[in-house]
Order: structure tokens, then sequence, then C-alpha cells
């Protein structure tokens, strides 16, 4: 499976459409097109799937090591992977779009907002070929994407105006269908807001496909991992449009060690029959007053006393609270597991890689034992002063801004959003 990068010069370029365009471009012309993200992200991709009907794989050096990103690469199916950068292409303190493509040594096409620019989108692309070697990455910049491009002169000047060194990989057209809602967390879920397939199709006809194509590399393979004993445990998964913030790799992992069954508190579905619950992150907040009328959440508040291991991630955490008070200021009652109240405030609370070390053996590590993950959220947690955390914040907020895993009974609620990668998932499911 061949690959490239879509790194743009910066955040705001318009890289989730450019690669919904390449994806439509390279389906359309018969290939079998596996998308990728660089990054944590969890809402890009799902506009990734919208348009190929297939998950789309999380790459992330930090979460994953480099080996780990080979490995979540080659768990997509297709023939050329498409990965989608975060922020601008060298941006990151410890993760970034470049480090994701040194690290599967595959090219990098470049989104350029060329809204207002010709000959200097070919200064821009030329510079951030050159920054490679000055910034101590192995990365390959080939070519160009434009994106808000005319065509006609404005194409004909970006596309004679860039050296030989880089190629003219097609543009994207200034069309207001092609842009996507957004709100706090980012741009909204592809299921609520997917892009007009006609519309999408008639951008996707400006990419260059076989020169794309012929770009693309395949990555070094990684190394075999032994797998984990199958279990005959059996875990309840929330699945719905307030527990939608979920990487593949962990259903993918639960599902090869566990029986899997998925359950939805917003539509008042009941707490399946199990062994242990995983509540991912998303929007509970959008959907507090369902959640507080939720037979699941009231089961769950009973089941979690009697000991049943339950894993809330962010959203999943404010599921588990005391209470959940919204932005128009309406308080409701959630499942009263975990000894916190929740508010969502105006302005983001934290937005980071993190580093979290056990304090004791928890449900996702052992005592000592390490885990890297990701935060972003807007709410904040009052906690009880007889409050019990299962973490020490070697990097990022967590919950109290030292401390993340508010833990009770034999459950553990965390703002920080674990991949499978860091073994927590193996951990949670060798504990039930």
């Amino acid at each position: 499976m061949r690959g490239v990068v879509l790194g743009g010069t910066a955040s705001g370029v318009g890289k989730t459409v450019a690669t919904l365009a390449v994806l439509r471009a390279l389906d359309d012309a018969g290939y079998d097109p596996q998308p990728a993200k660089a990054g944590p992200d969890f809402i890009d991709p799902s506009h990734h799937e919208a348009v190929v009907e297939k998950p789309s794989r999380t790459l992330d050096t930090w979460l994953v090591g480099e080996e780990g990103t080979r490995r979540n690469y080659y768990a997509g199916e297709g023939d050329v992977c498409v990965v989608e950068g975060m922020m601008g292409l060298y941006d990151g303190t410890v993760a970034s779009t470049a480090g994701v493509a040194e690290a599967l040594d595959v090219p990098v096409v470049l989104v350029v907002d060329a809204s207002a620019g010709m000959q200097s989108v070919a200064a821009t692309a030329l510079g951030f070929r050159e920054y490679a070697e000055a910034a101590g990455f192995d990365v390959d910049v080939v070519g160009v994407l434009a994106q808000q491009t005319h065509g006609g002169r404005h194409e004909r000047g970006i596309r004679d105006a860039l050296p030989e060194s880089l190629d003219y990989l097609g543009r994207i057209p200034p069309m207001g269908e092609l842009e996507i809602p957004d709100r706090h967390l980012g741009l909204h879920m592809g299921d609520e807001s997917p892009l007009d397939r006609d519309t999408l199709k008639s951008a996707a006809e400006h990419v260059a496909v076989e020169r794309l194509v012929d770009a693309a590399r395949e990555p070094p393979r990684p190394a075999p991992v032994d797998a984990r004993a199958r279990t005959e445990k059996r875990v309840a998964v929330a699945a719905d449009a307030a527990f939608c913030f979920e990487y593949p790799a962990t259903r993918d992992r639960l599902g090869d060690r566990a029986a899997v069954v998925t359950f939805s508190p917003v539509a008042g579905d009941d707490l399946p029959d199990c062994d242990g619950v995983y509540l991912p992150g998303g929007y509970p907040e959008l959907h507090a007053e369902a959640l507080a009328d939720s037979p699941a959440l009231d089961a769950l508040g009973d089941r979690a006393a009697d000991g049943l291991p339950v894993l809330g991630e962010c959203g999943g955490l404010m599921a588990l609270s005391e209470s959940l008070t919204t932005s128009d200021g309406e308080r409701h009652g959630m499942a009263g597991v975990l000894p916190a109240d929740v508010t969502m405030r105006e302005r983001y609370q934290a937005l980071d890689h993190v580093e979290l070390v056990a304090r004791e053996d928890t449900l996702t590590a052992d005592a000592d034992g390490s885990l890297r993950g990701h935060e972003f959220h807007y709410s904040s947690a009052d906690v009880g002063t007889d409050a019990r955390f299962a973490f020490d914040v070697e990097r990022g907020s967590g919950i109290t801004g030292d401390a993340d895993g508010l833990t009770e009974y034999d459950t553990l609620g965390t703002y920080a959003h674990l991949h499978a990668e860091s073994g927590a998932f193996d951990a949670f499911l060798d504990r039930l």
C-alpha cells in the first residue's frame, strides 16, 4: 500500500477538504484508497470514513511510536493511503506531520491556500521543501495541491512558477459547498455534515490522480508483535453521538480479545449484560438531557458499586460524574459513580499530548507504569475532597493539573484519550 501525506502550510488551509477530494478522486479513478490522519484527532477521520466507507487510521508518533505508526498504517486496507496532516507540516512540540511522514518514509504533498497568490505559492512550497533539512527532518516535499484556486490564469501562474523539484498535483476550486460547519472541539462529525457527493466529485476532477499515485511510496513494514490471548469476556462499548471518539485500533483490539457489544445511552438502550464497560469520549454536553434519563447510566451506578470494571475517557468521565452543567447553565444528573461535578466552559481547558504515571495498579496500567495519550476538552471537573486519583500527570493537565484518573470502586475516568498501542486496553481486558 503506497502512501502520501497531505501536509499544510498552517492550520485552516483546507487540508480536510483537500484530503476528501483526493480520496474521492482516487476512488473515481478505480483505486482503493485508505484514509489516515496524522495526530490524535477523532473528527477529521469521521469525514474520511463518510467518503470511502472504511475507518481512517490514527498515526501519531507520540501516542504509538514509529513502529506503532507503521503498524497502524498497515492495519488499513487498500492500494493508496492518503494521510491528512495536522496543523502546519512542521508544527508540534512532541509530534508533527513531518514526523509521521519521516516515520513512514512517504512523500509530502503540500496543501497551500492559494486564494491570494500565484508565484508566491511556489516560493512558499520551495521554502517548506528546503526547511526540512534545517529542521532535522528527512522529509521529501514533492509537490503542491493548491487550495481555493481558480482555473485559467490563476492555475497557470502557480503551475508555471513551480521549480522542477516540485510537481503541480492539482487544485481545489473555491466552492462554498465545500465548507464543513464547526463548533467547539472542531468540525462537525462526518455523519452530521457530510459534503455533498456531487460537489466533492466536481472538486475531485481537478486532482492530478496519476501523478499523485506515481509520487506515493510504500513504507517499510513494521516488526511483528505477539498476539495477546483472547478472553471469554464480554465488553459493552457506548457508541452514539455522545460517545463517538474512539480510535479504530481500540475497537480492533477489544474485538480481537473479547466479545464486543455496543449500546446507545442517548437512544435509551439498557446496559447490556457484560463483564466490563468502555465509555469513549464525544459530546455528552450536547445530549445531557437524554443521558440524564438514560437507563444505561442508571444501571451503571448500581453495577459499578458492585465492582463492574468501567473505563471512561473524557466524555465518558463526564457521564460517570455526579452532574454535568451545560453551557446554558442547565445542570443534569449523570451516572453518579465518580465524585465530580463537571461544568462546560467557554474556551478549551486543555489541548495537548499527555503522559501519565500510575500511582498504583489500576484498570489501564500497573503501578509506576507510564501511558501516553491526548486531551482536548472544554469542561472542568470540581472533585470531592476525598477523591482518589490513579495517575500523576507528567505532561498535560489531567483533571486537577497534576493528577488524572478519578477512581471509585473498579471504575476509572480520565480526561486523557488513550490508544490501543499504549497497552491500556490490554490491561483493561486482563483485569476483567
